[in-house]
Order: C-alpha cells, then sequence, then structure tokens
C-alpha cells in the first residue's frame, strides 16, 4: 500500500502569531490545504498576495478520493506551476466504453481532433495532486516566502467584524486569534466555516449509494474508462472502471439505496463483489474503500462579505463525471485574479461579486449534469428504467441514440458568455468556441503552444493585423501576443481563433478567458473591455 499520505508535507510549528502581543493581520488567509485551498494560495502568492493556509491536518488526503482531472484543470495547473508532474505521473488517457450487459454498446474519444497540449483526462490520485501542489509551495517559498502552510491548525470559531475577520485556531500549544482583510474557505464539504457561519446548501440528495474501491492489481484492462448497465456482476445496477498509476485501479459499484454503509465498507462484503467482477483468477489487494452518496448541491451564495467559498464548501456533485475537483480548480482559476486585483487596488470591490455570477453558474451547470447522469444510472420507475434500455440497446447500431446515454457527462470547462464581465464580439465570421466568455481553446505554435503564452495578467493577442502594443490601460500592464496565423504550423491557430475572419483581436482574461474581440483596433473599445472586465462598468 502506498504510504505518501502518512508522512507529514506541512509539519505543525509555533507561529509567530501564536506567542504575539496582539492578534497577526493578514491579507488572505485560506482555510484547509487540499487541491482547492493550495491552489488558491499558489495562485495568489504568482500575483504577488502573501497567504496564510490553516488546516486542521497536516498531510495529504488519504485514500484516491478524486482520481479524474481534466484537460483544464490541467492548463489551469501548467498556469500554476505544476502541470508537467501531474501529466508526468499520471495514466492520460481520451477513450471510454459504455457496456449494456456483457455488451459493448459503444465507445467514445473526447479528445477527437489533434493540436492540443493535453490530453483530455489523466487519472492521478489526489494525494499525488497534493503532493505536487506542496512541492510548488516550497518551490515559491525557495525564492520568495509567500506561503504560510500551518499544520494542524483548526480554525475553530470565526467572527466578522466588518471590514475583517477574527479567527480563533486551535493547535496543539493551545489557541491564538488572528484578522484577515479576506477569508477563502476551502474545507471541504462538511465545511466547518460554512456551519460556524450557519450557512447551508440547496439541491438534492439522490436515494442511491456507491462503492468505491480502490485495488492493486495487475490487469491487461486498456488505459480507457469503462462503464458498465446492468453487467452480470452488479446486475440492475452500474459500474465504473479506471486506471491508476502504480497499478491501482479504481473500481464503482452502485449498491442502491437501502445498505448498512458500514457493513458493505468490511472486506469480507467488498472482495467477493470485486471477485464477481474481476474473476476469481485475478489478485488483488484492497487500497481504500469508501461509500458515497450522490448529492448536487450548492450553496445560494458563495460570497459572504469578506467570507468566500471555493471548492466542495460552496457546491458538491455526485463523482460520476469527475466534475468535483475540477470545479473546484475552475473556482481558484475565476477567484485569484479577481480577489488579487482587488487587493492592489485596481479594481472596485464589486469585481468579486462576479465570482458569485460565474461560478454559482458553473456549479449550476455541474449539478444539472450531474443531475441529469444521476436519472439515467439509477431510473426512478419502471417506464424510465424501460426508455434507459431502449437508449442503449439502439445506441449499439445507431449513432443518434449515443447522445441520450449519460453514463456521466465529463467534466468540461465552463464558458461565461453572456456574463457581466464580457465584452462585445466584433469579428464576422468568428468560431463560437473564442466568442467572449469562452475560455481560448489552444492550438500547436511554432515554438510550443498558445495556453503557454497566456494566463496571469491581461493579454491582447493580435492576429494578422498590426494593431499598436498598449502599455497600460486602466492602471493594468497589458501583454501584446502578436500572431500570424497563415503559415502551415499556425494552420490550426486560424481555425480557431479567426474562422473565415482574416484578422483578428482578443482581450484574454488573467484565466485565460475571452473578454472581447474585434476585427479593427480601436482605442477607446479595448479600455471599455478592460473596464468591463474589471468590473467598473457595472
Amino acid at each position: 500500500m502506498n504510504k505518501i499520505f502518512e508522512t507529514p508535507l506541512y509539519p505543525y510549528y509555533q507561529s509567530v502569531d501564536q506567542t504575539a502581543s496582539a492578534p497577526g493581520h493578514h491579507s488572505v488567509v485560506v482555510i484547509g490545504a487540499g487541491p482547492v485551498g493550495l491552489g488558491m494560495a499558489i495562485d495568489l502568492a504568482q500575483h504577488g498576495i502573501d497567504v496564510v493556509v490553516l488546516d486542521d491536518n497536516d498531510k495529504v488526503s488519504f485514500g484516491s478520493r478524486a482520481i479524474c482531472f481534466a484537460k483544464r484543470t490541467l492548463e489551469i495547473a501548467d498556469r500554476l506551476g505544476f502541470g508537467d508532474k501531474l501529466v508526468d505521473k499520471g495514466v492520460q488517457w481520451n477513450l471510454g466504453k459504455v457496456f449494456f450487459d456483457e455488451r459493448k454498446v459503444y465507445e467514445f474519444n473526447l479528445l477527437a481532433e489533434d493540436g492540443h497540449a493535453r490530453p483530455a483526462f489523466i487519472n492521478l490520485q489526489q494525494y499525488y495532486f497534493e503532493q505536487y501542489l506542496v512541492e510548488r509551495v516550497q518551490e515559491i517559498n525557495s525564492e520568495t516566502p509567500k506561503i504560510d502552510v500551518r499544520g494542524k491548525n483548526r480554525v475553530s470559531a470565526i467572527k466578522d467584524h466588518g471590514a475583517y475577520s477574527a479567527l480563533t485556531v486551535t493547535t496543539p500549544d493551545g489557541e491564538y486569534t488572528i484578522h484577515a482583510d479576506w477569508v477563502i474557505a476551502c474545507d471541504g464539504a462538511g465545511s466547518p466555516t460554512r456551519s460556524m457561519m450557519g450557512l447551508d446548501f440547496v439541491g438534492r440528495v439522490f436515494e442511491d449509494n456507491f462503492l468505491i474501491a480502490d485495488v492493486t492489481m495487475e490487469a491487461d484492462f486498456p488505459t480507457e474508462r469503462w462503464f458498465w448497465f446492468d453487467p452480470p456482476f452488479n446486475r440492475g445496477q452500474s459500474a465504473l472502471l479506471h486506471k491508476q498509476p502504480d497499478g491501482v485501479w479504481r473500481i464503482d459499484l452502485q449498491l442502491g439505496w437501502d445498505v448498512d454503509k458500514e457493513a458493505e465498507k468490511q472486506p469480507d462484503r467488498v472482495i467477493p463483489r470485486l471477485k464477481a467482477m474481476l474473476g476469481d483468477d485475478v489478485k488483488f489487494e484492497l487500497e481504500w474503500v469508501s461509500i458515497y452518496t450522490f448529492q448536487c448541491r450548492r450553496m445560494e451564495k458563495f460570497r459572504h462579505g469578506n467570507v468566500i467559498f471555493a471548492g466542495d464548501s460552496a457546491h458538491q456533485v455526485s463523482p460520476f463525471g469527475a466534475r468535483g475537483a475540477n470545479s473546484g480548480l475552475q473556482d481558484v482559476d475565476n477567484l485569484s485574479w479577481k480577489l488579487a486585483h482587488v487587493i492592489k487596488g485596481l479594481a472596485p470591490d464589486t469585481l468579486l461579486n462576479s465570482y458569485d455570477d460565474e461560478r454559482i453558474h458553473g456549479a449550476d451547470e455541474n449539478i444539472m449534469n450531474s443531475t441529469r447522469s444521476t436519472d439515467f444510472i439509477t431510473p426512478k420507475s419502471d417506464i424510465s428504467r424501460v426508455f434507459r434500455n431502449a437508449v442503449l440497446d439502439l445506441s449499439e447500431h445507431h449513432d443518434f441514440a449515443r447522445p441520450l446515454v449519460n453514463s456521466g457527462r465529463l467534466s468540461m470547462p465552463c464558458n461565461y458568455v453572456g456574463h457581466s464581465l464580457t465584452g462585445e464580439d466584433a469579428v464576422a465570421g468568428g468560431p463560437a468556441r473564442s466568442q467572449p466568455g469562452m475560455p481560448c481553446p489552444d492550438a500547436p505554435l511554432e515554438d510550443g503552444y498558445l495556453l503557454s503564452k497566456l494566463g496571469g495578467g491581461f493579454t491582447l493577442m493580435t492576429l494578422n493585423t498590426d494593431a499598436p502594443s498598449p502599455q497600460e490601460i486602466e492602471g493594468i500592464e497589458i501583454a501584446h501576443l502578436e500572431m500570424r496565423a497563415t503559415s502551415d504550423t499556425n494552420k490550426t491557430l486560424g481555425e480557431r481563433f479567426l474562422g473565415t475572419a482574416e484578422r483578428a483581436i482578443y482581450l484574454i482574461r488573467p484565466d485565460q478567458h475571452i473578454v472581447a474581440r474585434w476585427s479593427e483596433y480601436d482605442a477607446a473599445s479595448v479600455q471599455m473591455a478592460v473596464a468591463t472586465a474589471l468590473g467598473k462598468t457595472q
């Protein structure tokens, strides 16, 4: 069994705040050192913001937990400086197969087109993801200490003082108090912060339970996502199989609603189920077992004054579709640059309201897709089951039926088309995939890939036009990326950003989402688009 989660990576130490005569005051305190909390701290540090991270643990997560990390998450990780480690260690995959009973009814490719730096997905145990985040924190701190991760520091109380929040922190050496201008709650689905503030979720809990088992075994299954409806080894239910690094395989088995959860986690129940699936001749060892219930819920608001919720503390979705950790990293992507600009006085406080606007939209989109997946996987009536089975039968031979099959619509990057920070679209014939509000599609260039040149700050990207290079707009430094989409190498760039247009100018946010695009450069239009992206025109 892998023992990485038994080694403290951010061990407890006595901070200066514990012996100070008055509460220490910090610009940003992040609660939770999981993927979202550490990702938030890294992103803010890259914007020059000092961060204190508090966590009641001092180790990475026990068990695999989240394992499927989507292309968009890998692109965000690239921007945060640890994407290569994820891809090098992870199991890359683009293909999936759907089975009904013992028959393969069809397969799909989640990234059928070429010209992307990253695969559709990697499978990687969450403890590795967290380890690489901690290593990235250490890299940042080796140059200029920006991130103070305090293990065994549990936030036991939070009090709103208007301009700041007071946090009571419990440690092995007793309690201390600190003040924070901004608190980012990334403390998971059971969020103590949410409970202490008297806040709750709204949404649905589905009447079904699923067994997760991580097993170590040697098997010749391909590196693909396999999903079964009504398999012979779990009749009337569903199953899912994924390959992970180190010879570990993730198996999900639907159990039904009326089960004894503690009993079902015991080896004498788990092992017979796995043998029925894998066969008696396959030797395996259990690494981690858990049971989860489908939940599709979110907070009504993510921002509460100077306390902002992100990741599972703000929203929960069923694991099918790999939307939990992936949506949490999109929260980081959305919030960090906005908060940094507000702290630096480059944007009004109201810019943070757009985090609610955009990420509640993202959460609702995930909840909708997860709810549809759940309803298809677990039909609630006989007629629903008849419909589901008919769709599966038809999908074996007919393409039209395959979009109706929902074995967990997999995580896709969220777009903010039509939302408050989106500017004008003035490129006739411009592709829909690169319209304002969309995340920039990647594209191969003569010297690498496009997304490696974007992110962190605002960028004006010009294609096939000699537009001026603005140095500063609205107090913001603007990078200028001048590209020609006429060579064979840059042909894909033209397809994804020009369409039928001859030239285009794009304004791109720090999180690589497109603000606006034009066919001709106009200084006033660009200035207005920057103001819009900073929330100054609301």
